[in-house]
């Protein structure tokens, strides 16, 4: 964040709020790309109808399921967004200073940035794991015509599977978004320490976009095998019978080994394309928000 932000910590209410608005913003803007991630990871094998490439994703959706199909499964998010992007910042926020006093800090190191991230990533996993499985359902091609919508979804999901399918993938989400914040928020932190210190809002604007859009990128790297792990796991029906693995190690072995180790990175094209630029965004948008209650609230 920005020096005048640092100077003057937000209660976690106001956080909370930035950290929403940050999130729904970014979402509007990106969410196709997510939708073409999530076809993509689903893919095993090869064949003539297994899809190409993010532009046949896109043109084979709009032109088989129609162009509203690219924000199939938005409700989910949506409804969750705003309480996952603000967690991700809020307890990021929270999280430092505690770390900070525990190993007797006084300002915030590269260690401790990647910790605080990793820490706010477990607590993010912990609220969307079961929306993302709602998500996951709605957007596989598969599913396409067997829910008539998010809560549709949902009450099937319960008749078939029992409550306990909507825990299903948990440990491999924690995973993803303890990698994702970790690689974020710790190269935000690295990077803005390389980076001359603006000296106008505009400079200001670009420093964070930059950092944050870098740091997007990282997390997606870093987190992307957990992701294809996470999405194979919600979308097993379970009514099927036991699924063929539970967790992200058991389930990265088993994809390595029968479809080779690049499938773990499936959907990574989309995928960095919305969380680099996205990552840009949520920083640039939080940024603003928290610098406005700043000035107009406290």
């Amino acid at each position: 964040m920005s020096d005048a932000a640092a100077a003057k910590p937000l209660p976690f209410l106001f956080q909370f709020a930035a950290g929403a608005i940050a999130g729904v913003s970014e979402i509007l803007c990106m969410y196709p790309l997510d939708v073409a991630k999530t076809r993509l990871m689903l893919q095993v094998g090869t064949g003539a109808d297994q899809y190409k490439s993010i532009v046949d994703v896109f043109g084979r959706i709009i032109k088989e399921e129609g162009a509203s199909r690219l924000y199939r499964g938005i409700l989910p998010p949506i409804m969750v967004e705003a309480p996952k992007r603000a967690i991700k910042f809020a307890s990021n926020d929270t999280y430092g200073p505690m770390y900070m006093r525990l190993f007797n800090q006084k300002q915030l190191t590269q260690s401790l940035a990647i910790m605080t991230g990793v820490t706010a990533g477990i607590t993010e996993a912990l609220i969307v794991a079961t929306p993302e499985l709602v998500k996951i359902r709605l957007q596989a091609k598969e599913n396409a015509g067997r829910y008539a919508g998010t809560m549709d979804c949902v009450r099937k999901i319960y008749a078939e599977e029992g409550l306990k399918a909507f825990a299903n993938g948990l440990e491999a989400t924690i995973w993803r978004h303890a990698l994702w914040n970790g690689g974020y928020f710790g190269s935000i932190f690295g990077i803005k320490k390389l980076m001359p210190k603006a000296e106008t809002k505009r400079g200001e604007l670009a420093v964070n976009f930059a950092a944050g859009a870098i740091g997007g990128t990282v997390g997606t790297t870093l987190n992307t095998p957990p992701d294809v792990v996470k999405t194979r796991i919600q979308n097993y029906n379970s009514a099927k019978g036991p699924p063929p693995y539970t967790t992200f190690l058991a389930g990265a072995r088993t994809i390595a080994r029968e479809e080779g180790v690049r499938a773990l990175y499936k959907g990574y094209v989309p995928k960095v394309l919305r969380l680099g630029p996205g990552g840009g965004i949520l920083l640039v948008v939080y940024d603003h928000v928290t610098t406005y209650m700043r000035d107009h609230f406290l």
